[in-house]
């Protein structure tokens, strides 16, 4: 979240942040008015809690002299009734303020381009050669299910819609590249983490995924959430604590099961794979030093990019307008595959700098070389890649007329030498 204090003196920032952002700037105007309420109260408090001490010091000197003290204990009963009252006032304006502060998103970076959709998005980068079919290529699931690896009808009769049940070679594939990528950024110097894919709630407000969007998760009846991405317990795991500087940056991978809603989505993308409620994604995590953090994130996009790279899969790097930028990010990139079925690219990885945002609400904090006082460190992440969009830009691109899919090379070793995937007799 943002800093209470930065609020009340960037008023004008953040008003212009949430109109970038196409937000309703009334949730600004509703911290501002019942902030000042709360400091009005504390103000007041604190002249009444002088006079019912200076009255509690008579009451004392009047008791040794013999003195009736009556009408002074009625004041002070009076005085601490009003204190008691006000001081619920002031524990009523906290709990707003607080829950304000965590609906209010974070400040988009001056680089990130101003725009209200997806079509001011801007293009960075390109990478790879479309490849031209001689003959119409096939949607991913057409290919799936004709190969027999994927089955959305057996998933729905167990589970509902948008579920998949990836059969033989469909199983391996999806177990290949997770190994694959993680093996991957292993070799980037990341450090692999293995986390539970169900998190408390404090875990889901550290990141900001509470409480603005929880309609969109999946809620236990033990007040846990099935993690929506594994970007929730890894930034989570140094909630509460103080890092050395020395220790910065950490940089963890981690693959989990994700689950979500998904409420909205209609047309294509509920089609296969694109937009399932549960599914597999390799996350990679930063904790870094602030004067880094955005050095940081551009390597953050590069080794994402790396796999698709390995996997010669053409792609391009959108920066993100401020109207499609994540809640809590102040910058992010999105890594966009190319589908030949539908002759456009297909998100595949967000990679975002969070600045201190998230670190604020997790509290996470880093003491500086030579320093007593700690200070936030901030948070980066992105998905290294989302592996069911990975399948289907496999799928897609190397698709041939006669239904078989090549396996990329580098993947070869890790699918028990397959290099081709057919349709069984």
């Amino acid at each position: 979240m943002l800093d209470i204090k930065f609020l009340r003196e960037n008023q004008e920032l953040v008003r212009k942040s949430l109109v970038n952002r196409g937000l309703d700037t009334k949730i600004l105007d509703r911290f501002l008015t019942v902030d000042k309420e709360r400091r009005r109260l504390l103000k007041e408090i604190e002249p009444l809690k002088a006079k019912r001490n200076e009255i509690s010091k008579q009451i004392g000197l009047r008791k040794q002299k013999g003195e009736n003290v009556d009408e002074l204990l009625e004041e002070v009963k009076e005085i601490s009734r009003k204190i008691k009252e006000m001081e619920g006032e002031v524990e009523e304006k906290e709990r707003e303020v607080k829950n304000l502060l965590l609906h209010i998103p974070n400040i988009p970076h001056p680089s990130v381009p101003i725009g209200k959709g997806s079509e001011d998005n801007v293009v960075v980068r390109e990478w790879g050669e479309v490849r031209e079919f001689k003959f119409p290529p096939r949607h991913h699931w057409e290919i799936g299910e004709g190969l027999g690896i994927l089955d959305f009808e057996r998933a729905g009769k167990i589970s509902g819609s948008r579920f998949v049940v990836y059969w033989r070679e469909g199983a391996l594939l999806a177990r290949a590249l997770i190994q694959f990528m993680i093996d991957v950024h292993l070799k980037q110097g990341y450090e692999e983490v293995y986390p539970p894919f169900l998190v408390n709630r404090e875990s889901m407000i550290g990141t900001g995924q509470l409480p603005k969007f929880e309609n969109d998760m999946f809620h236990t009846d033990m007040d846990l959430f099935l993690v929506p991405t594994a970007e929730v317990p890894v930034t989570n795991l140094f909630r509460d604590e103080i890092l050395e500087e020395d220790d910065l940056p950490i940089k963890l991978v981690s693959y989990t099961a994700c689950f979500r809603r998904e409420a909205g989505s209609y047309g294509k993308e509920v089609r296969g794979l694109t937009r399932q409620h549960q599914f597999d994604k390799v996350e990679l995590v930063k904790f870094v030093h602030p004067d880094t953090s955005y050095d940081e994130l551009e390597t953050l996009v590069k080794d994402a990019e790396e796999i698709l790279k390995l996997l010669k899969l053409p792609y391009r790097v959108v920066s993100l307008c401020t109207a499609d930028l994540g809640f809590s990010a102040s910058k992010c990139y999105d890594i966009e595959v190319w589908l030949p079925s539908e002759k456009r690219y297909l998100e595949i990885s967000s990679c975002s700098n969070c600045e201190d945002y998230q670190a604020r609400r997790a509290n996470l904090r880093f003491r500086p070389r030579g320093s007593n006082k700690t200070q936030l460190l901030h948070t980066l992440n992105g998905s290294g890649l989302a592996v069911g969009r990975t399948i289907i830009a496999i799928l897609e691109n190397y698709q041939e007329e006669d239904g078989s899919v090549i396996i990329p090379e580098v993947l070869r070793p890790y699918l028990q030498g397959i290099y081709r995937l057919e349709k069984r007799g």
